[in-house]
């Protein structure tokens, strides 16, 4: 599973310009994050149709990167989500982003997108989905 990750002006309409591009193309976004800093920002999201949208945001002349995501289901409950991310960290893993996904059960699932998706896996353990 993959993630796109944009590089954005800080100006009105840029998230309006990727999300209606991609809905000109049926291309539905399953899930997205974006912050600014600054005059920039980034979209993080993920496409059900991952190969339409990395045509639109070539077409479109978008700057962006693809990163692997890999889907843990963790506890609901403060403190979580601090210790997932520190397994991660302490595996050497880099997080790109972050998205919660909904629910399963009693967890909230998230989908993290990471430098390293083997070692994500193994440092989640029994908390990696798929």
């Amino acid at each position: 599973m993959q993630a796109f990750i944009v590089d954005l002006p800080y100006r009105p309409g840029s998230l309006a310009s990727v999300s209606e591009a991609l809905g000109e193309r049926g291309i539905n976004i399953s899930a997205a994050a974006g912050a600014t800093s600054g005059e920039v920002g980034s979209l993080a999201f993920m496409a059900e149709d991952h190969a339409g949208a990395r045509a639109v945001l070539e077409a479109r002349g978008w700057s962006y990167r693809e990163v692997e995501v890999v889907v843990a289901a963790i506890e609901d409950r403060p403190g979580s989500l601090g210790a997932t991310a520190r397994r991660m960290a302490d595996a050497g893993v880099n997080l790109e982003t972050v998205f919660v996904t909904g629910m399963r059960g009693d967890k909230v699932t998230f989908a993290f997108g990471v430098s390293d998706a083997a070692a994500a896996r193994a440092a989640l353990g029994d908390a990696a989905v798929g």
